[in-house]
């Protein structure tokens, strides 16, 4: 408890010192909060107002938070809520950290060292501090490996269960977890198979298969009942690929991947070894120690975040995503998984029922080997890299501007610097517009925005009810015909790249050129963030 307390207050004192000092808000993070701000506090309140781009689970998650923001609007303009989120389940990853190390029976000190290399580590700090699904997809994957190694060691049934449930959590934070499940359900079909020698084949075949059903069932079920809800209330499977919104449509309206595959293979490498820059030598000889010892524990970390790791790669290198360092994450705690797995097994932890391939371990501690010591060394003196990546603009867009944090006025010839500000200034902004319209007095429902870049207003006004927003679910009766629904202002950005899928420019083509004929220019507002647009301001006619 006091590691997860002592993590959990690190990681929000951070938060809260990018977010109140620095104003250092990135744009996932936002929006999950404004999804969550339209499911309590917008005009037409309901649960699938969360959306169905990403999974619901983070902006779910922060519904507690947000419901207070209504007394006080500073939770979602800071994404305050977002920030408590992360560093929850960052505090959370590492106590599943600390409970890796103890169960392969590390000793004290050993355990918290290994612990601390994971937690103080640069990208993780960061990311248990910023509002992003990050941290909540470590804590279930980190979670569904210590069940996996547990259920590898005792062959209790109970750890198999709760390992498919974490997973299945795990999907309905991101995407990226189908290959997860995928992998552990081969890997535990392939265990009991291993286990079971030259039994009767059929007996054999009927038993993994089992397993892998306990394991990968939880998944199966989230993923069928989250894609017929998106198909049932948005007529999508699977809104990330097809919605106008989505991953696909955000790639081909930013002009697809500029480089090549070997260009995109290059950076995924780089970006892994980066995360992790010991795996090409802990993997080796953790697979060499681990054939001596017949430790079969050592396959569950390699394919469970191995598989996480390869499916970044590949839809990088095929131009499906973006390449963004954070992707390559769970190559940090994969190290940290192949460190402690570098010192024999000993004890064994206590479990709700042993199966009948339980593996009985020697009672004594493990003790600290001179492999294991200079594991440890190195593991450490690993960190600085991942920071050194981090801050490194070719390989981190998202996170090289802190180091520029206290550069407040960058020498205009230091492209990077005031290229960082911009980063930094994201979103400024949108905080500023929606403090003018908040000092209006405006009736609600009386301005119209689409969310592709609006949710930075949102979540910063703290009249919501204000905006007629496309969850709502007479948003577009009210495009049609914005004056009879009496809206009096439309908030519109440039019809081009992202903004080719808002619905005001999908509906009235030029609206932010001329006012698509339905309203007058009131002002323009330029945007001091980076890949930000300029905003234009129109009054609807009446």
């Amino acid at each position: 408890m006091r590691l997860f307390l002592g993590a959990f207050a690190g990681y929000f004192a951070v938060g809260l010192t990018l977010s109140l000092r620095f104003g250092y808000l990135l744009g996932d993070a936002l929006s999950r909060t404004s999804a969550a701000q339209a499911v309590l506090l917008s005009r037409d309140p309901h649960v699938s107002a969360i959306g169905f781009i990403f999974t619901p689970l983070t902006a779910l998650l922060q519904l507690p938070l947000v419901a207070l923001s209504s007394w006080w609007s500073a939770i979602t303009r800071w994404n305050i809520s977002g920030i408590a989120v992360s560093a929850l389940f960052m505090a959370g990853a590492t106590v599943m950290v600390l409970g890796i190390c103890r169960d392969r029976g590390l000793v004290g000190w050993h355990s918290a060292l290994i612990t601390a290399v994971f937690a103080l580590n640069p990208m993780i700090v960061f990311y248990g501090a910023n509002g992003m699904s990050e941290a909540v997809f470590l804590f279930f994957t980190c979670w569904a490996v210590r069940r996996l190694l547990r259920w590898v060691h005792t062959d209790d049934v109970h750890d198999l269960i709760v390992a498919g449930i974490a997973l299945a959590l795990a999907y309905l934070t991101r995407y990226d977890a189908v290959v997860a499940i995928a992998g552990a359900a081969f890997l535990v079909a392939g265990v009991t198979l291993l286990r079971r020698g030259r039994g009767e084949w059929r007996a054999m075949r009927r038993q993994a298969i089992l397993d892998a059903v306990l394991v990968a069932g939880p998944g199966f079920v989230a993923f069928l009942v989250w894609s017929a809800t998106s198909w049932l209330i948005t007529g999508e499977l699977l809104a990330q690929l097809s919605s106008s919104y989505g991953n696909s449509a955000i790639l081909e309206q930013s002009g697809g991947s500029t480089g090549t595959p070997l260009a995109n293979a290059a950076f995924a490498l780089v970006a892994g070894l980066a995360m992790g820059p010991l795996l090409p030598l802990l993997l080796p000889v953790g697979a060499v120690l681990a054939k001596a010892r017949g430790d079969l524990e050592f396959l569950v970390a390699p394919v469970v975040f191995g598989a996480i790791l390869a499916f970044q790669a590949l839809t990088y290198i095929s131009g499906s995503t973006f390449g963004f360092l954070r992707f390559y994450i769970c190559a940090i705690p994969l190290a940290v998984v192949m460190v402690v797995q570098l010192a024999p097994a000993r004890g064994n932890p206590r479990t709700r029922r042993r199966g009948a391939f339980v593996t009985v371990r020697p009672d004594r501690p493990s003790t600290a080997r001179p492999v294991v010591v200079l594991s440890v060394v190195l593991s450490m003196l690993a960190v600085p890299i991942t920071g050194w990546a981090m801050l490194t603009p070719s390989l981190s867009s998202q996170q090289y501007a802190l180091r520029y944090l206290l550069d407040t006025h960058p020498d205009a010839r230091d492209v990077d610097a005031v290229s960082a500000r911009k980063v930094i200034a994201s979103f400024s902004t949108e905080r500023e517009l929606a403090a003018y319209l908040d000092r209006m007095d405006l009736p609600e429902g009386s301005i119209l925005v689409d969310t592709v870049y609006g949710f930075g207003v949102l979540a910063a006004s703290a009249h919501p009810k204000r905006f007629v927003v496309p969850s709502d679910q007479d948003f577009t009766t009210i495009l049609n015909d914005p004056a009879a629904a009496g809206v009096e202002y439309l908030l519109t950005v440039p019809n081009s790249g992202r903004g080719e899928s808002d619905a005001l420019n999908r509906r009235y083509p030029t609206v932010y050129d001329n006012g698509g004929t339905i309203a007058t220019l009131e002002f323009e507002v330029p945007n001091v963030g980076a890949d930000q647009p300029d905003w234009r301001i129109y009054r609807v006619l009446s």
